[in-house]
């Protein structure tokens, strides 16, 4: 018994579980950006993408369909969070599913992903505030340069991961809420506005699509990738109190509440521009379509272009958060386990990870100096240098994590095998497997280099971390010898 004691005793612990459900669910809502989302992606699902097909005006059916399978995905993770309430999340289950080798492999993959896009939101709000919303507001973008704004980013980033968990939620909360209702209040203006023009039954029919089917699944492809981070507040689950109840319902809540998001902003999109392909990629090719769709000339004034472009920012700041707290608490669960270093799991007086939060703002450091140092360092065409490495990190990560979610999927075939719901299981875990699938497929179709260069570079990082996990084997999970961090239930290995 003392043995046990001293060896709890020797892994390293988080604060207080004081978190609630409202905060795993911004946890959540802030990771995934509903609102840049909006801005920036479903233009991707409609059809402006790398392969130049999409649903076209019946891209609502495509977001419909990936929310289905990111529910089942979801689905997935609300059962492993009843019995794994362990920092490390998908890591953790994972290694419960596949065993502790490849779920280190999956934690060097997701949160080498993670880390990517929080310094890739790092270097792009610099760029956004100096470029767009400065002068969007009419002051000075001259005012500070570029990579002083980042600097700025980078120091509020550890001062909000630093001194308390709580804090960072609360921001998040904030500054989700703030811009999803706003846009939500837009999209309802626009979809008022078209009135009689309104014609939801196109949007939901598969012939509405340039391509049918065909088309709607390439939509489906981009569609994923804008549910990224629902899993999230999994790594909340050591500060939050009844982690066996509050994640999944967290997660699940988060889901279907961006979901229906999602379907209206959509929605809103291809009615706004009158259900015309070329006029939405013409206003693509001329900005966010959020933005255009805002402007005077069409369902906006000049106050509401002012207020799009600041609630975009916020939701900016809102995923910044939410994935630096992601990847800290990540790097921490991997360090305690001596899957890192070990100085990587130190905790600050505050009961949060300061080693992983200091490793996380270094890392963003060398990519702020990286971006001001060279005008080509991952340059995409004819894009603003800081928007270019943000589309490149952004591929990176989404491309990491949707392989990670793969592994799960499969993974739960074994971790989950005592659930007692096996048709639920077996479900999700089919259409889980068929939606990651589809998203690394749209990873590599008719990609170009030097975008294409991304989840390349996310294969080889993985090879490195299976090379590199196989040497260093750290020793048992904490989630495996801490009581509190699991429940009965799942396969020790």
């Amino acid at each position: 018994m003392a043995e046990q004691q001293s060896k709890e005793m020797s892994y390293e612990r988080l604060g207080e579980k004081k978190l609630t459900l409202i905060d795993a669910v911004a946890q959540s809502v802030g990771a995934m950006g509903p609102v840049f989302s909006a801005a920036f992606v479903i233009p991707a699902v409609i059809g402006a993408n790398a392969a130049a097909k999409g649903a076209g005006v019946a891209a609502p059916l495509a977001v419909l369909v990936a929310a289905v399978g990111v529910f089942a995905l979801g689905w997935i993770v609300a059962q492993y969070a009843k019995r794994i309430q362990a920092a490390g999340a998908l890591y953790d289950y994972v290694s419960n599913g596949l065993g502790n080798t490849i779920g280190a492999v999956a934690g060097w993959l997701y949160y080498g992903g993670t880390i990517m896009l929080t310094v890739g939101l790092g270097v792009l709000i610099g760029g956004y505030v100096h470029d767009i919303m400065l002068p969007t507001l009419g002051f000075d973008s001259g005012l500070l340069p570029i990579w002083l704004w980042d600097a700025i980013w980078g120091v509020a980033l550890f001062c909000v991961l630093y001194f308390g968990v709580q804090i960072s939620t609360r921001v998040q909360l904030i500054l989700a809420a703030i811009s999803v209702l706003a846009v939500l209040a837009f999209f309802i203006k626009v979809i008022a506005d078209v009135g009689g023009e309104n014609d939801l039954a196109t949007t939901f029919n598969p012939s509405s699509s340039p391509d049918g089917w065909s088309g709607i699944f390439f939509g489906v492809l981009y569609g994923v990738l804008i549910f990224v981070g629902f899993e999230t507040a999994a790594n909340l689950a050591e500060e939050t109190a009844e982690p066996e109840r509050h994640i999944p319902r967290a997660v699940l809540f988060s889901i279907v509440a961006v979901s229906l998001f999602y379907l209206i902003a959509t929605y809103a999109t291809v009615a706004g521009f009158g259900f015309d392909l070329d006029a939405i990629f013409a206003a693509n090719d001329a900005g966010p379509v959020l933005f255009g769709l805002s402007d005077p000339s069409l369902f906006g004034s000049d106050l509401i272009a002012k207020v799009i472009v600041v609630v975009v920012f916020f939701d900016i700041l809102a995923v910044g958060v939410g994935v630096g707290v992601t990847s800290a608490r990540g790097v921490f669960a991997m360090a305690r386990d001596r899957r890192l270093p070990g100085s990587m799991a130190r905790v600050s007086r505050y009961g949060t990870p300061v080693g992983a939060i200091l490793t996380v703002v270094a890392l963003q450091a060398v990519w702020i100096v990286a971006s001001e140092a060279s005008d080509t360092f991952l340059q995409l065409g004819e894009l603003p240098h800081y928007f270019s490495i943000f589309i490149w990190n952004a591929t990176f990560g989404g491309f990491a994590l949707l392989v990670v979610y793969l592994l799960m999927s499969l993974g739960a075939i074994r971790g989950l095998s005592d659930d007692p719901a096996k048709v639920q299981l077996t479900v999700a875990v089919l259409l889980g497997v068929a939606i990651t699938g589809l998203g690394i497929f749209g990873s590599f179709y008719k990609v170009t280099s030097p975008l294409l260069i991304a989840p390349w570079a996310a294969v080889i990082w993985g090879v490195l971390g299976l090379a590199y996990m196989l040497v260093v084997k750290g020793r048992e999970p904490a989630s495996q010898v801490l009581p509190d961090l699991h429940a009965e239930g799942g396969h020790d290995v």
